[in-house]
């Protein structure tokens, strides 16, 4: 391990991205003493709420926490500005956050936090010139490409494949597949009348955000009426035709068109909807997690069973983030709110 804390730090980073890990980095890019950050300071948050490294004392730590696994749901980036003025924030967005100071200090930091997330998986189903027109495409822009296929079509796009660096998946993996998939995935099927109500079944089941299908709209139309009749769940959220109406003519020109709606379907600055294994790891992270209470002052989470700052008021507890929180409750509790959250 080298010496140099900051080369330690980005190989931390390195090894994570290498184990396809997602997290955000938190660091310190501005200070207003008295704080206990410096310039440069970092922290790791993970996924689960895990955070490595150091941002600040007890308010900032639980605020850069809750901002970072928001900026891991959105995939986009923010400016955290933490400051005792937080009342004057005329000049927040959604790329710069102003969140009240509470603690005694009444200094002032801000955080810069980054993403690094996976990217985002294109299921393409089918070996027709629009299914290996849109992988492609799709490959360009950074999607983890996952092509499903007959086992005897298999042999007609491996080569491909394997220089693209996309996976090969057949009909009867497809469900596990979107299964085991992250909430943030797209499917498409291209076969063009090959396999199309077996694929779209699976797709269905597995809850894609976006469902696209390569027909006309009359074939569109029966696929769905078949699928329908067959009592598979979510039929109406299929788009067919897929893609932009941007008169497409050529498979490269369709994939385009494909892509585009995706984007505008699920662009990456909104949070994905949830799939099921998404909701499967949410509820066992929830299951997981210790139980917490919200600061009446500043509205931070504080874990109940480690909290250091408690008070009860009529026979009712409340937990606060640090002492200052706590000093102010208990000189004004008329200010704040009575009912724990």
């Amino acid at each position: 391990m080298n010496g140099d804390p900051m080369v330690n730090f980005f190989e931390r980073v390195a090894a994570l991205q290498r184990e396809g890990q997602s997290f955000a980095v938190a660091t310190v890019v501005a200070r207003r003493p008295p704080v206990s950050a410096h310039l440069g300071d970092r922290a790791i948050v993970f996924a689960d709420g895990r955070m490595e490294g150091f941002v600040g004392g007890a308010c900032s730590h639980e605020i850069i926490r809750r901002q970072a696994l928001d900026v891991l749901r959105t995939r986009h980036g923010r400016l955290v500005s933490i400051r005792p003025d937080a009342g004057d924030a005329s000049e927040a967005t959604s790329e710069h956050v102003v969140v009240p100071m509470t603690c005694a200090s009444e200094g002032a930091v801000d955080v810069l936090v980054e993403p690094f997330v996976q990217p985002r998986t294109l299921v393409v189903v089918g070996a027709t010139p629009v299914a290996a027109a849109l992988a492609r495409l799709a490959r360009g822009m950074d999607y983890q490409v996952v092509r499903v296929v007959d086992p005897a079509e298999q042999p007609d796009i491996a080569a491909e494949a394997a220089a693209l660096g996309m996976t090969v998946a057949t009909l009867d993996a497809l469900e596990t597949i979107l299964r085991e998939s992250a909430a943030d995935h797209a499917a498409v099927v291209a076969s063009q009348g090959h396999y199309d109500e077996q694929a779209l079944e699976a797709i269905l089941r597995g809850r894609a955000p976006y469902v696209g299908l390569v027909a006309s709209r009359k074939r569109g139309d029966a696929v769905r009426a078949l699928l329908d009749q067959g009592g598979v769940p979510g039929v109406a959220a299929i788009r067919s035709p897929a893609g932009l109406d941007l008169r497409a003519r050529t498979p490269q020109e369709v994939a385009l068109s494909i892509l585009a709606e995706i984007v505008q379907a699920l662009p990456s600055g909104n949070a994905m909807p949830a799939s099921p294994a998404a909701d499967h790891a949410f509820a066992a992270t929830a299951a997981a997690a210790p139980a917490t209470a919200v600061d009446p002052v500043c509205g931070m989470s504080v874990e109940v069973a480690t909290a250091r700052h408690t008070v009860d008021v009529d026979g009712v507890a409340y937990y606060f983030c640090c002492a200052n929180c706590r000093a102010r409750f208990v000189t004004t509790p008329q200010d704040y709110p009575r009912t724990p959250a």
